[in-house]
Parts: C-alpha cells; structure tokens; sequence
C-alpha cells in the first residue's frame, strides 16, 4: 500500500518544547475548524475514532507537521497561510520547508529496524497494571511486543489495509521515561524495534499521535 505524504518543517523564533505540539496541535485545530482532519473532531465537537492523517511533532525545538491523502489540503494550507503559532504565547514562524512524496506501509519480506522518537505511550490503564506486575524484563518485553504489534493491527485496521501474515515484532534498548498527557503523568518509553512491517518515517505509533507521541524513524539495521 501506497500513501502520499506531505511533510511540512517550520521554525519559529524560540526553541518550541516537546509540549508544544498538543498546543500547535489546538492552535491548528481552531484556525481550521471546519478540516475534521485538522483536530479529529466532527461538527458537534465529538472525538472521530481513526488513525490521525494530520500529526504534529516537535523535534529538535522546531515543529513537523506529517499529514497524509486527505489531510495534505489542510497541511498546504498551514504552509501558504500561517506566520505564527500561539501556544500560550505568539511564536512568529521564520522558515519553513515542505516536502511531498509517497512511502509504503505494510507488510515487508523483512525485518526493518526504527528508533521512537518520541515516547511511546504503550500503556493504558488495564495493561499497565499488568505490565508493573511483570518481574521480568522478558516478560515485560514480551507484553510491550504484542502491544506494538496491536498498535499497527490497529492503525492497519484504520487506513484499510488488511495484513496478509503475521506480524513479529523485536523490541530492543528499550527505556522507560515520564511523559505528560493533558496534564496527566504517562509512562512511556524510548528505543529502537524491528518489526516485517513498513510504516513511513514520522508516522505514529499508541496513543495520541497526533499530538506527537510515538513518533518513529528508519534506522539501520540492529544487532540481534
């Protein structure tokens, strides 16, 4: 499966925290609130279950936005309109870049290897009692893989690709670290995985990954 994606680099003249991208993410949503795939709500504010085609991320203190098919308009509209973020406060943008091109997803005939760039929130709250009940880090390691495997099922599920085989999945250098949601602390976690599946760099993986979380990026291939 083919996706054209859009990619769309901005800087603004402060270094923006990783907190940023939920507050880009509802700045963005309130200057187009009638583009559902902007904040992922419909008309009458209510939460529209699907894998986000609008993501926002802060990387290196500047913010990305990754949109994909239908979320593309809205992204180009950002890159053509938009000469400040206010997230709690105006950040004039001082460059941005776009970037359009297509990327596979899905299943591969092997094992390619990616490192989260942000933390992963693999957690709710039943498997994250179960998870802390673990004595092992096998064991943990074992739960953290079939989560990361139902997480792209999952974002398959959404996008309307039906997965052909098996997905396995290695997780590697995984570490904990604390993550905040909507004022809520999270547990999430940092690392490199290989997994015989294709997702395109940028993409997210768990929970809300439009407001960046998950993020992750090819990388080459890891030790075993």
């Amino acid at each position: 499966m083919i996706f054209n994606i859009m990619k769309l680099f901005i800087e603004t003249d402060g270094s923006l925290p990783a907190s940023a991208a939920a507050k880009i993410r509802g700045c963005m949503g309130n200057l187009f609130w009638e583009d559902s795939y902007a904040h992922q709500h419909d008309e009458a504010g209510k939460l529209i279950y699907r894998y986000p085609r609008v993501q926002y991320k802060t990387l290196n203190g500047c913010c990305l936005l990754i949109s994909f098919e239908e979320g593309r308009e809205m992204t180009a509209k950002v890159f053509n309109n938009i000469t400040s973020v206010d997230i709690g406060g105006l950040k004039e943008i001082i460059s941005k870049g776009i970037e359009d091109y297509s990327s596979p997803f899905g299943i591969s005939n092997e094992h390619l290897s990616y490192s989260f760039l942000t933390p992963w929130l693999a957690l709710n709250v039943k498997n994250y009692e179960q998870y802390q009940r673990l004595g092992t880090w096998a064991k943990k390691k074992e739960l953290l893989e079939k989560i990361l495997i139902g997480n792209i099922i999952s974002m398959s599920k959404s996008l309307g690709y039906t997965v052909p085989e098996p997905i396995n999945a290695n997780i590697q250098n995984l570490k904990q670290v604390q993550a905040t949601l909507k004022s809520t602390p999270m547990l999430g976690f940092l690392g490199t995985f290989s997994v015989n599946f294709s997702v395109p760099d940028y993409w997210g993986i768990g929970k809300s990954v439009s407001r960046g979380f998950g993020t992750i990026k090819r990388v080459e291939e890891l030790e075993s």
